[in-house]
């Protein structure tokens, strides 16, 4: 059964890389594998899939280099990231060339597939009964999944696109890290709050000169400006 689409997995371990295959398959998943990162960033251009899980240590390059070119291409496929090192400069570093989520070694192959799952659920947009919301410069519209700032075109990842919009719908209501790390990634707080504070931080650059429509409450979490 491949009906839920094609994920492209980039692993240069073969039992990682059968055990990923075998879970997804088993999920309803196409599955390709590649075991280095120029044949990687290949088959992501040519195949097209839904998502790609990319290790980060690859031969060939890395697969924060696959994100960055693919990203560069303005191609947003999402991207969960697999790393060997439990540290936070792999994370934040993949999660701003944007990556959508991140497992660290030994993981749980149920549980990617439940993240992949969950970034494709953002990815395929979530039914929105509000109308597109305006906050100072910043106009958000579900419908299309757009984000406006100032006048300028801005091109989010499905992730940063649903942060954006729950902070958005209810402007003043303070979020701890933890209700949008379950609200927006769909788990709950064992995921890693520093997660939220990094997409914050990047939905914050893109926004530039508009990005003070979120508003950091220190040692609890976020909230959208009111006006």
């Amino acid at each position: 059964m491949t009906d839920k689409g094609l994920i492209l997995v980039v692993e240069d371990e073969p039992a990682i890389s059968d055990l990923v295959r075998l879970y997804l398959q088993r999920d309803g998943f196409g599955v390709h594998v590649e075991r280095d990162g120029p044949a990687g960033l290949a088959a992501a251009r040519r195949l097209r899939p839904v998502a790609c899980v990319l290790d980060i240590a690859l031969p060939g390059f890395d697969g924060t280099e696959i994100c960055r070119r693919l990203r560069a291409d303005d191609d947003w496929t999402p991207v969960v990231f697999l790393t060997a090192r439990d540290d936070e400069v792999d994370r934040i570093v993949g999660l701003e060339l944007g990556a959508d989520d991140y497992l660290t070694k030994p993981f749980s192959p149920r549980e990617l597939v439940a993240r992949l799952r969950a970034v494709l659920r953002r990815s395929g947009g979530r039914p929105e009964p509000d109308r597109s919301r305006t906050v100072g410069g910043v106009r958000l519209d579900p419908a299309t999944r757009t984000v406006t700032a100032s006048g300028r075109d801005l091109a989010f990842t499905a992730t940063e696109f649903d942060l954006l919009a729950h902070l958005m719908q209810r402007p003043g209501r303070v979020f701890t890290r933890e209700e949008l790390l379950s609200a927006v990634w769909g788990y709950a707080a064992h995921g890693g709050t520093r997660t939220v504070d990094v997409h914050v931080a990047q939905v914050r650059a893109k926004l530039g000169a508009d990005a003070t429509v979120i508003r950091t409450v220190r040692g609890v979490g976020y909230a959208c400006a009111t006006s």
